[in-house]
């Protein structure tokens, strides 16, 4: 497990300060007999205040947070936040999913251990409140390596790869912009129910074409996946894709939509990506 270079008591007088200051309650994780967990904290003398945790444990605190706004309308919450978790919120408020005036979020710097374990390219929130901000260290060689094969060799990479997946749905869980009610995933039509492994390659082809415009790349799909399948690089390759192409990168840009939601008509489609949607 990665670890953090916060000492615990740090969090407690923010998480005391913040509730000092107006937010009615502060989410965080706890540590729970060895595991870290997500909790409420709302009183500055709450048990839960004794067991704040800021290992190197994470969790899509931004998926409580959609549920916590709509459930207590009017209510103000303060939120431990790591430079993806940042951008996750930023990505739900422009989906509508949260409402960032309600919101105040507590920076936390990944260490410089986490932040070369992680590859992300920005390692830390835009305020940071707890830790130091350590340099990015992006990590690319997955992606030059596949990008090094045949269209023959890739195709049976991820065939080989995908046939491993089990059909947990815990990268779709753990996702924390996946917030859908109804998922395309458990689309009868899209996905036979029952299949394992699923269809080579729709299911996964269908999730990374969601996450087009919206993955901020924390990674937790990978870590969640019990067969050990490298999403992160699909993935990673997608946000490439929308940088080259659109010059848009999830969760960096509060005052920029998803260009995919907003493309326009089919000239302007075809303007921006060229001669490839020829007819």
């Amino acid at each position: 497990m990665r670890t953090a270079v916060v000492d615990a008591n740090e969090l407690k007088a923010v998480i005391r300060k913040k509730l000092e200051e107006g937010a009615d309650a502060f989410l965080c994780l706890v540590d729970e007999e060895g595991s870290a967990v997500p909790a409420l904290v709302t009183v500055a003398d709450s048990p839960d205040l004794e067991r704040v945790s800021v290992s190197g444990a994470r969790y899509p605190l931004g998926k409580l947070l959609i549920e916590l706004l709509r459930e207590y309308p009017g209510r103000r919450f303060a939120v431990l936040a790591r430079g993806c978790d940042e951008r996750a919120l930023v990505e739900l408020a422009k989906l509508e999913q949260v409402d960032l005036e309600r919101v105040e979020l507590v920076g936390l710097a990944c260490s410089a251990e986490e932040a070369r374990a992680c590859g992300c390219r920005k390692p830390y929130p835009s305020r940071v409140h707890l830790g130091e901000t350590a340099e990015p260290a992006p990590e690319r060689e997955a992606i030059e390596e596949l990008e090094s094969l045949s269209d023959r060799e890739r195709l049976r990479f991820w065939e080989e790869h995908f046939s491993r997946c089990i059909k947990c749905y815990g990268c779709r869980n753990v996702c924390p912009m996946c917030f859908c009610e109804d998922c395309a995933l458990e689309n009868p039509q899209l996905v036979e129910p029952g299949v394992v492994p699923p269809e080579f390659p729709s299911f996964h082809l269908i999730r990374a074409l969601d996450m087009a415009g919206r993955c901020v790349d924390c990674g937790l799909c990978e870590e969640a996946c019990p067969a050990g399948i490298p999403l992160r690089s699909l993935y990673r390759r997608m946000q490439e894709v929308m940088e080259e192409r659109f010059g848009y990168r999830p969760g960096e840009d509060p005052g920029r939509r998803n260009p995919l939601s907003e493309l326009g008509t089919e000239e302007e489609i075809k303007k921006i990506l060229g001669s490839g949607l020829e007819s």
